[in-house]
């Protein structure tokens, strides 16, 4: 294992974790096999190695969906409250483990400390939902037309879910999905992104060790790791009926593709190109703490990052001169440093669409108001810190239509009613998350309504960025339909049966069809 930055505790954390020798060759958590390929988890913050993990066969994938089949013939057997008392345990072992994964995830994708304690709050929080769901998983009755007939409908696990997830969080959508599915009676197989590896051995060190203590088949939480190669063994396979992904919409359609042709069930969390509408009504301070965290938070990363300001002409320029002085304020720098607002992209391919993306915009007709570029120097040896920027921009550029994964803001300006901004809001293809600030209560009603924003959320008075768990998360268009966490997103995990119950001594038919004998 490379040296890493000792001073925050980055050792201390990977020990605490259970990770202590990952060296090619090396064990990498329970139900995790690798005999492959070298994968190297190389942190943005400093550029050094934190350790190599060897990825996942095609005959190791067999091993672990043969554990996980065997696995689920017993998981699914146990009661649904007592798999979400097993589910408590693994939120509890996260609230003691806490500040070490939070301070791994900040190191391994480069996001805030604070965003990655955030993250392992989230793992807890979806873990409480769950224990509670884990006694609610309630289907309904109907009443028959036929006598002495009941009918009711009820909700059995599916069996393995894989779930393929993305580097900007690299252990909350996991635990979105298998709390959920764990408490559903279903078993998880799990492919992290090969841009943060490391965090996924941690998780599957954990759960494991939570199965175990519980006399719970190992199966029942599995780990692969890889590239798309590796995730393309779980999207074409018959045995894996859900695959839950997320990440870009061009890898959403070919995981919808290959598992369409199976008749298997996808569950996307794709792009998001989410836009705050900015009225004359709204309340310019608090406008632009939430334009600013949602556009530079986890350095522009997030599905739900703003990406687009839609502001009224009549406070254009207050609200432009506003944003600027904010974001001459902010510190980039180590994200394990507390001082700091924004830590690295991912890497330098990140850097390199960064840098497109902002010579697009000016080719287009855009200018840069606020204008960005890579840092070097000390402290800033990965190549991967850039500023924050912004630019003016029209809706219909290219650049603006697509999501680039990156602190860019784009300002564009409607003119007349707040049903001009909806349309800008709505007019590009991916439909995630939406904001409007204002305190005009038919504006804000206009924006919720069915004529309003075609996002899957929609808030009033806080920004596109951040959700919690009691409510469902997803969204329309090319983000993919998909909903996660919280409400009623549980039955995706699930089948759905109809029983019909004759309690009688005849056999009468529906409709009252006559076939007598």
């Amino acid at each position: 294992m490379a040296e890493v930055a000792l001073d925050f505790g980055i050792e201390e954390a990977l020990q605490a974790l259970g990770i202590r020798d990952l060296n090619p060759g090396s064990s990498t958590g329970e139900n995790c096999f690798a005999e492959g390929e070298i994968l190297e988890s190389a942190s943005p913050v400093d550029g050094a190695l934190i350790a190599k993990v060897q990825t996942t066969t095609r005959a190791d994938y067999e091993k672990v969906i043969e554990r996980a089949t065997e696995a689920f013939k017993i998981w699914r057997a146990v009661p649904a409250p007592k798999r979400g008392e097993i589910v408590r345990q693994f939120g509890e072992r996260l609230r003691e483990l806490k500040e070490p994964l939070g301070k791994l995830v900040s190191y391994e994708m480069g996001k805030s400390y604070q965003e990655g304690l955030g993250e392992v709050q989230e793992m807890i929080d979806i873990c409480d939902f769950a224990v509670g769901l884990s006694r609610q998983l309630h289907g309904f009755t109907m009443h028959s037309e036929r006598p002495k007939h009941r009918m009711y409908e009820q909700y059995h696990p599916l069996g393995i879910v894989g779930i393929i997830s993305a580097f900007n969080f690299p252990v909350a959508v996991w635990s979105w999905n298998t709390a959920l599915a764990w408490v559903c009676g279903d078993v998880c197989v799990w492919k992290p992104s090969e841009k943060a590896p490391l965090c996924g051995v941690a998780c599957q060190h954990i759960a494991a060790e939570v199965f175990r203590e519980n006399g719970m088949p190992e199966g029942v939480s599995c780990l692969i790791n890889g590239d798309y190669r590796v995730g393309e063994f779980m999207t074409q396979d018959e045995r894996v009926p859900l695959v839950s992904a997320t990440g870009s919409i061009r890898m959403g359609k070919i995981v919808a593709q290959a598992v369409g042709a199976r008749l298997g069930k996808t569950l996307l969390e794709l792009g998001g190109n989410n836009a705050i509408i900015v009225t004359p009504d709204s309340d310019i301070k608090m406008t632009v703490i939430g334009a600013v965290f949602g556009a530079v938070g986890t350095c522009g990363q997030r599905c739900t990052s703003t990406r687009r300001l839609i502001i009224h002409e009549s406070i254009y320029d207050e609200v432009r001169d506003a944003l600027v002085r904010a974001y001459g304020q902010l510190r980039i720098g180590n994200p394990l440093d507390q001082n700091n607002h924004v830590g690295p992209l991912i890497d330098r391919e990140a850097v390199a669409m960064y840098q497109e993306a902002l010579r697009k915009v000016v080719e287009e007709g855009g200018s840069l108001i606020v204008p960005g570029g890579v840092l070097d120097g000390p402290g800033f040896e990965s190549r991967c810190y850039v500023r924050p920027a912004i630019a003016e921009a029209e809706n219909h550029y290219e650049i603006v239509q697509h999501e680039t994964f990156a602190p860019i803001l784009y300002l564009l300006k409607y003119h007349g009613g707040v049903e001009n901004a909806i349309a800008q809001q709505n007019g590009v293809r991916q439909g995630l998350s939406s904001a409007i600030m204002t305190n005009n209560l038919r504006e804000a009603e206009a924006f919720l309504s069915a004529a309003g924003s075609d996002c899957g959320i929609a808030n009033v008075n806080i920004g596109t960025s951040g959700a919690e768990i009691g409510g469902a998360f997803g969204g329309e268009k090319e983000t993919g339909g998909g909903r996660e966490s919280g409400s009623d997103a549980w039955k995706i995990y699930m089948r759905r049966q109809t029983n019909t119950i004759n309690y009688s001594t005849e056999l009468p038919l529906a409709q009252g069809i006559k076939f007598d004998l």
